[in-house]
């Protein structure tokens, strides 16, 4: 006879899951009674992590990396569900189908204060309010399965089914009864929009092809549409600068394609939105509504498969709802092919100025290892196939401005929760969906410490079951929670709290050769090139504790008068890195229009 646990498994199967994250616990004991035979039979995997927020941050980037149509966290009852949030709030803000398997308190014991008791209902439906249900009766199954799957999908966001213990090991009802109140339902997915109307898209080129500086801005819905997204852009003689979660969409090299944008962006992306007076935004929701052209600035067109998302951050004129790839295809013959190209040559003038920007900054001298540099060594030295992971902080900021994403590639990270400990919950993801290709991960100090150490365990356990055994972890070590820390300079021109920003210095490399790893720590310029061919050439997973240096500032794409009085402002009140900020920093590394703002703030405020 089936039961409840492993009929929840075998639909979820109709669904295309057959990867489950998660940790165990007697609240979902039947679901993981039923995944032990679903594996032995080869018919699911089960991926053992050592948190349960790894477990959602894994099932959101497991889709994210192209591995399932829907990811799956399993989580027991009480402190599990409550530990998986975080993940689960990863997967619906950037828009992941995930569905969230949460165990329970047996049904008779539920309202009486029994252990591990939490109202999972109400605890789930803010990250889960498209669909959340509990499991009751064995045939539910069925129906809240499927329309929790159905819903995830539709909706590319987080689904919740709540299942209490003793539920699970019941009788399942594999076929409800044919009879009033019982639910008959489909495990086929629903088909979406793909290409809107003929006279949308005319209305859309003709709004185009009246604009003379076209600039593109591309986020994660163009990933797959590379092809189509070029062409479009050559037809408008376009500019285009990508959102963080679209990096890996077009080739970082190309002299037209300005990079990211935001306050981790490049300059190059600031003129371009700055100067352009027509833009399509493709399947990005970038919330930064400063790095967009000026209200009025540009005539805009949007296309994004959900409709709720257009008009969400520029005033447009036109929006498209539909699949990036099918609808670029279907506006490009629509578009005219006389363009001159003197707005493309203004735009590689900016994207060749920002380059030789960024090659100086790698290349400045800071008082300890210039983090920049590291990672621009190991973007010139990345394979074709290579699958990045990032944490949220300065890496991310490196990430954006010093690594060539490359046809191929695929990076991702937390990218509107901008949440710290999601790399090597990712970089995991990614490895198992793919275990032929090699893998990056770029993490902070702070990030290492509240997971990362944690989740090498989990790297432990699993890396020799994969073709590749390429994955390495790059650790920038500053002993500082120092994105925090520039924030408290540039936003708030505080002196940086020690107390709360200091860290402890971890050997990491040392925790990785205790798990039976790979790994170096390295502090000086001349360590460089032969670590990251020693990590490439490694055997097993690799640990780069490389010793940067805090100082080195995170500078936005343009200066504010603002920014920089707050920053001077905390150097005179007496931050201690002081001469260093100055030194590492803004002496070496921002160029002369930012220091002469930095000697007007320092007079304003009365220092030297």
């Amino acid at each position: 006879m089936t039961t409840v646990g492993e009929h929840v498994v075998a639909r979820l199967g109709e669904w295309g899951v057959r990867r489950f994250y998660g940790y165990p616990g007697d609240g979902i004991g039947g679901v993981m009674s039923a995944l032990r035979k679903a594996v032995d039979a080869g018919d699911a995997e089960f991926v053992q992590v050592r948190h349960e927020e790894t477990a959602a941050f894994a099932a959101c980037a497991d889709v994210k990396y192209g591995g399932s149509p829907i990811g799956c966290a399993v989580v027991t009852s009480g402190p599990g569900a409550v530990h998986a949030l975080n993940g689960l709030y990863d997967a619906k803000l950037d828009h992941v189908p995930v569905v969230a398997l949460l165990g329970h308190t047996a049904r008779n014991a539920q309202g009486s204060g029994y252990y591990q008791e939490v109202d999972l209902l109400n605890l789930v439906k803010d990250v889960a309010g498209a669909y959340v249900a509990q499991v009751s009766e064995p045939s539910q199954v069925r129906h809240v399965v499927d329309r929790a799957a159905r819903t995830a999908l539709a909706h590319r966001t987080v689904t919740a089914v709540v299942l209490p213990s003793d539920v699970l090991v019941e009788d399942a009802v594999v076929e409800p009864p044919d009879a009033h109140g019982y639910a008959h339902t489909s495990a086929v997915p629903s088909t979406t929009a793909t290409v809107p109307p003929a006279a949308a898209l005319r209305e859309a080129a003709a709004l185009l092809d009246g604009c003379e500086k076209v600039a593109v801005l591309a986020g994660a819905g163009c990933l797959g549409a590379t092809s189509e997204l070029t062409a479009v852009a050559d037809r408008l003689d376009a500019g285009v600068a990508k959102a963080l979660l679209g990096k890996a969409v077009l080739d970082d090299r190309l002299p037209w394609v300005t990079g990211a944008i935001g306050l981790l962006g490049t300059r190059a992306s600031w003129d371009l939105m700055r100067e352009c007076d027509g833009l399509l935004i493709v399947g990005s929701t970038m919330p930064y509504s400063d790095f967009y052209p000026a209200p009025g600035q540009a005539r805009a067109v949007q296309i994004d498969i959900d409709g709720a998302n257009c008009g969400l951050r520029y005033d447009t004129e036109v929006n498209l709802v539909g699949d990036a790839q099918q609808t670029l295809a279907a506006l490009l013959p629509l578009l005219r092919t006389d363009r001159d190209g003197s707005w493309r040559e203004q735009v590689g003038q900016w994207t060749h100025a920002w380059r030789e920007q960024s090659a100086a900054r790698v290349g400045a001298r800071t008082h300890e290892l210039n983090p920049e540099f590291v990672v621009r060594e190991l973007s010139d030295r990345l394979p074709d196939d290579a699958m990045l992971a990032v944490d949220c902080g300065t890496a991310t900021s490196h990430f954006a401005r010093d690594v060539d994403l490359r046809p191929g590639m695929l990076a991702s990270l937390s990218g509107t929760l901008l949440s710290m400990g999601g790399a090597l919950p990712y970089a995991i993801a990614a490895k198992v969906a793919h275990p032929d290709r090699p893998v990056f991960a770029l993490v902070g100090d702070g990030a290492m410490q509240m997971n990362g150490v944690n989740e090498l365990i989990t790297v432990s356990r699993y890396w020799r079951t994969w073709a590749d055994p390429t994955f390495v972890v790059l650790v920038l070590n500053n002993r500082d929670l120092s994105f925090v820390t520039w924030e408290m300079r540039a936003m708030v021109g505080d002196v940086p709290f020690a107390e709360s920003q200091d860290l402890p210095d971890v050997p990491y490399a040392d925790w990785a050769h205790l798990l039976g790893l790979g790994g170096r720590r390295i502090s000086e310029p001349g360590e460089v090139a032969g670590l990251w061919e020693e990590a490439l050439a490694a055997d097993r997973p690799f640990v780069v504790d490389a010793v940067v240096d805090a100082n080195v500032p995170l500078i936005p794409p343009h200066l504010t008068l603002e920014q920089v009085v707050n920053t001077a402002k905390s150097q005179l009140e007496g931050d201690p890195s002081a001469p260093l900020v100055i030194a590492d920093g803004l002496r070496e590394a921002v160029g002369a229009p930012a220091k002469g703002l930095w000697h007007r703030a320092k007079q304003a405020l009365g220092g030297e």
